[in-house]
């Protein structure tokens, strides 16, 4: 339903505490998108470092022989959530949302289905 450029304006205007979005791949590392951010912080080195974290989990997985699929991995900080939610469905496959959040301002339990909902609603 929306492009990449909408889905992240969407997720830092309409999640609370929203500081910063990416849609990242994960096979190259590259940000296909951000929005938000900072000059102390640069998305684009966030989202590429956070494919290791990814890779490092997915292959986790395989040596255990887990077979589920991830829905999302969160990193708390002392004042940030960081949220990847990988996506899924056609298009989907070797992409994740990566979202930051502030931990004073943002409720967790709404950003994870808010974000989800973004993930359902967006064309690759």
């Amino acid at each position: 339903m929306s492009n990449t450029e909408t889905a992240l304006k969407e997720a830092l205007a309409s999640i609370e505490g929203a500081t910063g979005a990416a849609l990242v791949d994960y096979t190259s590392g590259m940000a296909l998108g951000t929005i938000g951010g900072s000059k102390s912080f640069d998305l684009t080195v966030a989202a590429a470092g956070n494919t290791d974290v990814v890779r490092a989990k997915l292959r986790t997985m395989e040596h255990l022989g887990l077979k589920g699929d991830i829905e999302d991995i969160l990193i708390t900080l002392s004042d940030q959530y960081h949220l990847i939610r990988l996506m899924k469905g056609r298009g989907g496959n070797g992409l994740f949302l990566y979202l930051v959040l502030d931990q004073k301002r943002a409720n967790l339990a709404m950003a994870r289905h808010q974000l989800k909902r973004i993930e359902s609603d967006l064309e690759i």
